[in-house]
């Protein structure tokens, strides 16, 4: 259940962010989440939405936006569709779709 740990972290953030411009509520919160990032979409949202309260972010939506892996090639840079070794030879690596990302905040600023 490292999905509490991923909402506290974001919660964090995003009171640091909203303290840093003075803002006086968090109104929504763009997060992309790979799909090899390991999160359960639906115990993310519960936790957000459980988490949040007393927060500024307690009346905020969160929009998920899912991300598909990308490999790239280490040597030739090529876009691959697998983790299997590039035609050049070289190896494959995640370029994307591996992490946790927030990506906006939305908020009420006097």
């Amino acid at each position: 259940m490292h999905e509490y740990a991923f909402v506290e972290a974001l919660l964090e953030a995003a009171a640091r962010q909203a303290d840093a411009v003075h803002a006086t509520a968090v109104r929504k919160l763009v997060v992309r989440v790979g799909d090899l990032a390991g999160l359960d979409a639906v115990l993310f949202r519960r936790a957000f939405e459980t988490f949040r309260e007393r927060t500024l972010c307690a009346g905020a939506e969160m929009d998920l936006v899912c991300e598909a892996p990308r490999w790239e090639c280490r040597r030739c840079s090529a876009e691959l569709s697998s983790p299997l070794p590039c035609p050049c030879g070289g190896n494959a690596f995640l370029a994307g779709g591996g992490e946790v990302l927030l990506q906006r905040i939305e908020m009420e600023v006097p």
